[in-house]
């Protein structure tokens, strides 16, 4: 019944407007807005629903992942361009000085948008992207 619904994901946010700045002009992805909704249009034809929420809690988990060839470069590019990158040193998950977590398992940097959702840039040959 649902195999060819053309299914999308979504997360909130308590402010649109910095949402839209963040995703559109810092990370520099095609987003549209309609009746208050954001929505962000992803490689492969992909969209990505955000929506306003008053009482928003930030994800504790990673909301969307961005497949990239090199996560140093990624990392380095959108530092430059004010995205700031998780420390993390728990047992278990360590990053490197710029943010990086590299061994067991693919190359990864997490992040967060203006609303606090936890976003990453990840080794695309680690991931699911086949490239196909």
């Amino acid at each position: 019944m649902l195999a060819t619904s053309k299914a999308f994901s979504g997360f909130s946010t308590h402010d649109v407007a910095k949402s839209r700045a963040f995703y559109g002009e810092v990370l520099g992805l095609n987003v549209s807005e309609h009746y208050g909704l954001l929505k962000l249009h992803l490689g492969g034809g992909t969209t990505v629903l955000i929506y306003p929420k008053p009482n928003h809690t930030p994800a504790s988990f990673t909301v969307l992942n961005f497949p990239v060839p090199d996560v140093d470069a990624a990392v380095d590019g959108l530092t430059k361009r004010g995205v700031r990158f998780e420390i993390y040193d728990m047992p278990g998950l360590k990053t490197d000085a710029k943010g990086i977590k590299r061994g067991n398992g693919p190359t990864i940097a997490w992040f967060k948008d203006p609303a606090g959702n936890i976003l990453s840039v990840i080794d695309q040959a680690g991931t699911m992207d086949t490239g196909e």
